[in-house]
């Protein structure tokens, strides 16, 4: 397999800047291996917060596999987001204990201090992303919150504005 080749890229100018470069040298990292496109896949995903579909499509090419195996994975997983994410992606766990101990009125009140809705869930700022997950396991921590890699247990409307309030603090500074 070819290393990648930036003067080979598709025409998108977001392709084109140091995004795409980063894409080819992740591609270039894993030796074009298909058995390598989860970890492919994650890298990419860190570079964006998400998969842009045209992203999609040229690894599928670099990798020499069916777009749809590539986009198969990509929306099989929880982990892979197809959209754009926020800098901080805050996931509200919806199982059965946390939905039993009120996760919707959390989520309630997360998206009314956003201003989202279920089919808006990203900020316009891109700052926040509000996911809702069927269970993060840790059930004896009901109802549960992750924002970003931190866990955030017992947690109320009130405790989950205070956390994103201190966020919101952090970023201001």
């Amino acid at each position: 397999m070819q290393p990648c080749q930036t003067q080979a890229a598709p025409t998108s100018s977001d392709l084109r800047s140091e995004k795409f470069v980063a894409v080819c040298s992740i591609l270039d990292r894993h030796a074009h291996q298909p058995s390598r496109l989860i970890p492919i896949l994650q890298a990419i995903q860190a570079v964006y917060r998400y998969l842009p579909e045209e992203v999609l499509t040229f690894v599928a090419t670099s990798l020499e596999v069916a777009p749809a195996r590539v986009f198969g994975v990509a929306s099989f997983y929880g982990h892979f987001a197809l959209k754009p994410r926020g800098k901080h992606v805050i996931r509200l766990c919806d199982g059965t204990a946390c939905h039993v101990k009120a996760s919707i009125p959390i989520l309630d009140a997360l998206r009314e201090k956003l201003k989202l809705d279920p089919e808006h869930n990203t900020t316009e700022d891109m700052l926040f992303t509000v996911e809702t997950v069927a269970c993060l396991g840790a059930c004896g921590l009901a109802p549960v919150m992750v924002v970003d890699d931190e866990v955030h247990g017992l947690m109320s409307p009130q405790t989950a504005l205070e956390v994103l309030d201190g966020i919101v603090k952090a970023e201001a500074a």
